[in-house]
């Protein structure tokens, strides 16, 4: 992480990858959380996955929900040693 804060304009907001209700003030509610997860972040990540991966059937856009479950298991492994 970089830092919490960034710039970001409404080009760069997408449902899965930059919500636009996940960034308030320039601040990413990821990198919040993480900051103060610290290493319990990791937990948090894996939890997101299985909720994404369990609910994705019963939404309007199953595909979405996968992709958010993708998302976070990506996040994962680029923490994973």
């Amino acid at each position: 992480m970089s830092g919490l804060i960034k710039d970001t304009t409404p080009e760069d907001w997408d449902a899965v990858n930059r919500p636009e209700h996940y960034n308030s003030a320039g601040v990413e509610c990821i990198d919040y959380i993480e900051q103060q997860l610290g290493e319990d972040f990791k937990a948090y990540l894996l939890g997101n996955c299985m909720k994404y991966i369990h609910r994705h059937k019963y939404k309007n856009s199953p595909k979405q929900d996968l992709e958010k479950a993708s998302w976070y298991l990506d996040r994962l492994i680029e923490l994973t040693d």
